[in-house]
């Protein structure tokens, strides 16, 4: 197999304050604050992940705003887009409703050609905030069933994060994600044996952190 290094790009979306850029700061920069700053237009980060078979991918990520008033710059960022990270606030419900919305814009202005099976994983965020707040207990209690629905009419996995906490778990989403691009996009598909085995070993890692993760 070929050993030269995959560049993707990917673009997270979601409303205002759900924590995009958190999530991407904790996991590439370990860093996190508890200031927002809104984002202006887009923000780029990258990540560099080693495959289990040896090959190289560069995540080219754009970060974009959530604010209404940027949706008109969308088609420049998600043109050529290879994957897709949704993300709401775990504790906010609009934030959740409004993924349908985010979904539809990205299918409508990138068109991919693999409309079925183009990559997409959703996060929910601010997980942490859960035991300090019934009504976001009683928010993840009330749309579990939802959040299953939207993710099985589309085909996305999805998992329970903090930006606030979960740099390694972050890490490891995002090397899944890397690897479901990677047979997306390569003529060296993947057999379902190695398939199976790489997600198996990556999340043997996420149980090891004793870490609630829900994946559909």
């Amino acid at each position: 197999m070929s050993r030269h290094k995959n560049i993707y790009k990917i673009i997270v979306l979601g409303d205002s304050d759900v924590g995009k850029t958190s999530i991407l700061n904790r996991c590439i920069n370990d860093n996190f604050s508890m200031i927002y700053r809104a984002t202006i237009g887009a923000d780029f980060f990258t990540k560099d992940i080693l495959l289990q078979d040896g090959n190289h991918i560069n995540l080219q990520i754009w970060d974009t705003a959530g604010n209404e008033k940027f949706h008109s710059l969308g088609s420049a960022f998600y043109r050529g887009t290879n994957g897709c990270v949704l993300v709401f606030d775990i504790t906010n419900s609009k934030s959740f409703y409004n993924l349908q919305n985010w979904y539809d814009e990205f299918l409508l202005t990138s068109n991919p050609s693999n409309v079925k099976d183009f990559p997409f994983v959703l996060l929910g965020n601010k997980i942490d905030l859960i035991s300090n707040d019934s009504n976001s207990n009683n928010f993840v209690e009330l749309n579990e069933k939802q959040i299953k629905n939207f993710c099985e009419n589309k085909n996305i996995k999805y998992y329970s994060v903090s930006a606030k906490t979960d740099k390694t778990f972050l890490e490891n989403i995002f090397e899944i994600f890397a690897k479901d691009i990677y047979l997306m996009n390569t003529d060296l598909m993947l057999t379902n044996d190695y398939d199976n085995i790489y997600d198996n070993v990556v999340l043997q890692k996420i149980k090891e952190q004793n870490k609630c993760c829900v994946i559909f």
